[in-house]
C-alpha cells in the first residue's frame, strides 16, 4: 500500500559523501584519505568525479570534474572505479532503515530521499532517522527540515556533515533573504544570471520580484515557478509509490575521439542495442528517442524526437535514432561522446509492471 500525502514537516535525508563513505566502509585503510570515485578509477581516462571524500574536496575536487584535473589538484589521492550495484545496494540499506521507524520516504536518489514528519519535534524525528541509519549500515547523513519540501531541500546544506537543520517561513528571510539566487535548489548558474539582467540578485529580490517580469522573460509556467522558489512555497506532500522509469539511456565517453562517421553510427548502434535491452525489461514500448552527441574539444548537442506510433520492435527504434543521427551529425568533426535515450509509455494504475530501482547521480 502506497501512502502520498501532504505532511506538517518533510524532512530531507542526504547522506554524507554517500559514494566515497561506501567505498572506505569496504576498504577501511582508506578512512580519511582523499578518495576520489569516477569512471573505471583511472585518472588517465576520460572520465569524470562522481563522488569526491570531504579530503579530497579540501583539495578542490568536485562532482562533474574530469578526473585528470582531479589528479592534478590531489595527485595523492585515491581513485576509484564506479560499482552501481553496490551503492545501490546500500542505499535500499539505508531507506529499508528509515522505514522500519513507521515512516513514510520518498526516495530521490541514491544518497537521498524525502520523509513525512507527523510530529512536533522533528529534530528528535531527524536524531532518530540519523541513528537508525548509522546503526543498520554505518553510514552518517544530514537531515534539513522544512514546512515544504523546497525548505527542506535547502536545509540540509546547511546541516551538513552529520547535522540537522530547520528551515521553515519562520526564518526564511532571515537565513536565505540575503543569498544569491543561485543558492536555491532548482535555480543553476543560467537562470541566474537571467535574473541578474532584470536587477534580480538575492532571494528577496526573487521573492519580491514583479511576477509579469518572471513570467516576460520564462514563460507562465516557470516564471511563477521561479518567484515561488524566492519565496521557499511549495508541496509539503510525500509519496512513497514506487519509482517507475520515464526511460533508459546509455552514453559512452570514448578514450579516443570517433573520427570517420561510420564509426559513430556503429557507435549510436552498440547504444542503441544496449538502451533496447534495458526498455525490453520494463515491458513498456518507445515513445520517443533522444540523442546526445559531444563534439571535441566539449561542444554538446542534445536532440530527441517523438515516434510516429509507440513500439516494442527494435527495427523502428534504430531506424529512428539513425535518422535523429543523420539530420544532426557534423561529418568531419571529431566526437568524444554519444549517448542514446528511449523514453517509454507509462503504466495505467494497476498494471503489472516490473520497477526499476533508482538509481543513483553517478
Amino acid at each position: 500500500m502506497t501512502t502520498a500525502r501532504a505532511f506538517p514537516f518533510v524532512l530531507h535525508v542526504d547522506l554524507d559523501q554517500f559514494i566515497a563513505a561506501v567505498e572506505v566502509l569496504r576498504r577501511p585503510e582508506l578512512a580519511g584519505r582523499e578518495v576520489v570515485v569516477g569512471g573505471r578509477g583511472d585518472p588517465t581516462e576520460r572520465a569524470v568525479v562522481s563522488t569526491a571524500s570531504y579530503e579530497a574536496r579540501e583539495r578542490g575536487v568536485r562532482s562533474g570534474m574530469p578526473l585528470r584535473v582531479a589528479a592534478r589538484k590531489a595527485p595523492d589521492a585515491v581513485f576509484l572505479p564506479v560499482d552501481g550495484p553496490h551503492y545501490l545496494a546500500a542505499s535500499e540499506e539505508v531507506f529499508a532503515a528509515v522505514r522500519d521507524l513507521g515512516l513514510v520516504v520518498e526516495v530521490l536518489g541514491w544518497d537521498e530521499g524525502f520523509v513525512g514528519g507527523d510530529t512536533d519535534d522533528p529534530e528528535a524525528l531527524a536524531r532518530d532517522i540519523q541513528a537508525a541509519v548509522l546503526g543498520r549500515t554505518s553510514l552518517h547523513c544530514s537531515v534539513g527540515i522544512g514546512d515544504t519540501r523546497v525548505r527542506a531541500k535547502i536545509a540540509t546544506d546547511f546541516g551538513k556533515p552529520q547535522g540537522v537543520f530547520r528551515l521553515t517561513a519562520a526564518n526564511w528571510v532571515e537565513v536565505m533573504g540575503h543569498r544569491p539566487t543561485a543558492d536555491l535548489w532548482g535555480i543553476g548558474a543560467r537562470v541566474s544570471a537571467r535574473l541578474a539582467t532584470h536587477g534580480i540578485r538575492t532571494v528577496s529580490e526573487l521573492a519580491a520580484a514583479s511576477p509579469e517580469v518572471l513570467v516576460g522573460e520564462f514563460g507562465p509556467r516557470m516564471g511563477a515557478w521561479y518567484g515561488s522558489l524566492g519565496r521557499g512555497e511549495g508541496s509539503a506532500e510525500v509519496d512513497d509509490t514506487p519509482w517507475v522509469a520515464r526511460g533508459h539511456s546509455r552514453e559512452t565517453t570514448y578514450q579516443s575521439n570517433l573520427v570517420t562517421g561510420d564509426e559513430v553510427r556503429e557507435a549510436v548502434r552498440v547504444l542503441t542495442d544496449q538502451v533496447l535491452e534495458d526498455v525490453g525489461r520494463e515491458g513498456r514500448p518507445v515513445v520517443r528517442i533522444g540523442l546526445k552527441i559531444r563534439y571535441a574539444p566539449f561542444f554538446t548537442v542534445n536532440r530527441s524526437r517523438k515516434l510516429p506510433a509507440t513500439t516494442s520492435e527494435p527495427g523502428p527504434v534504430h531506424a529512428a535514432v539513425q535518422g535523429l543521427l543523420a539530420d544532426h551529425l557534423e561529418e568531419g568533426r571529431e566526437v568524444r561522446l554519444l549517448g542514446v535515450r528511449a523514453e517509454m509509455t507509462m503504466p495505467q494504475e494497476g498494471d503489472a509492471v516490473e520497477r526499476t530501482p533508482v538509481r543513483g547521480r553517478v
